[in-house]
C-alpha cells in the first residue's frame, strides 16, 4: 500500500506586521523538523513536496536531506488566501477559521471560501499522484486545507481535526482512495 503524507509546516517565527504566508521557520520549528524527519522514517518515502509558502518549503526540504529524497515545490498546495486580512489574536482567528469550516461556501477569512481551497488543493494534489504513481508522497502544506483535503475522504469534524493539529504535524492517508490511516498530531 503506498501513501499520501500530508505535513502541516513546522513551526514558524511569528511576525505579526508581515503577511503569514511570508514567514520563514522559527530556530525551535527547525529543531522540530528533526524530530518529525524521524517520525517520517518508517514510512519509506520517495518524493517530497511542498506548497511555496517558506515555512511549508524549509519544513519539506529539512524532510527531504534528512531523507535523501527528491524534492520540489508544487503551486496550489498553500494555504487558503487570506490577503487582506490582519494579524488576528488567537480567539478571533480560531473563531473565524470555526465559520470557515461552518460556512464552506461564504467567504468568511480573506479571498477564498472554504470550497474553493480545497478545490485548488485537490487539483494540485491529483497532479502530483498522477505524476509519481505508485509512490509514497510527502506533502507539506497548511493546516486548513489539509483539514479540508481530510475531511473530503473521512467522517470527521473540521474545526476540532484543525485545532488539534500542531506545528509539525501529519496525517497519513491511503492512495488512491485517500482514508485515514493515522493521524500524527504533534511530534513533540
Amino acid at each position: 500500500m503506498k501513501n499520501l503524507i500530508l505535513v502541516k509546516h513546522s513551526l514558524p517565527e511569528i511576525i505579526p506586521t508581515i503577511p503569514a504566508k511570508e514567514w520563514v521557520l522559527s530556530e525551535l520549528g527547525q529543531f522540530r523538523c528533526k524530530v518529525l524527519a524521524e517520525k517520517l522514517e518508517s514510512y519509506s518515502l520517495d518524493i517530497v513536496i511542498s506548497s511555496i509558502e517558506p515555512k511549508a518549503v524549509e519544513t519539506a526540504q529539512f524532510i527531504a536531506q534528512q531523507s535523501n529524497k527528491p524534492f520540489y515545490t508544487f503551486e496550489g498546495l498553500h494555504e487558503h488566501d487570506r490577503t487582506g486580512v490582519d494579524f488576528l489574536g488567537k480567539e478571533q482567528f480560531e473563531a473565524k477559521l470555526n465559520d470557515f469550516f461552518m460556512y464552506p461556501d461564504r467567504l468568511v477569512l480573506g479571498r477564498e471560501t472554504a470550497n474553493q481551497a480545497l478545490e485548488r488543493f485537490s487539483k494540485a494534489l491529483v497532479s502530483v499522484e498522477i505524476e509519481h504513481p505508485n509512490k509514497n508522497i510527502v506533502a507539506v502544506s497548511h493546516g486548513t486545507v489539509i483539514t479540508l483535503f481530510v475531511q473530503k475522504f473521512n467522517n470527521l469534524e473540521a474545526f476540532s481535526f484543525w485545532r488539534k493539529l500542531d506545528l509539525p504535524s501529519f496525517i497519513v492517508l491511503s492512495l488512491p482512495h485517500h482514508k485515514l490511516v493515522k493521524t500524527v498530531e504533534s511530534v513533540v
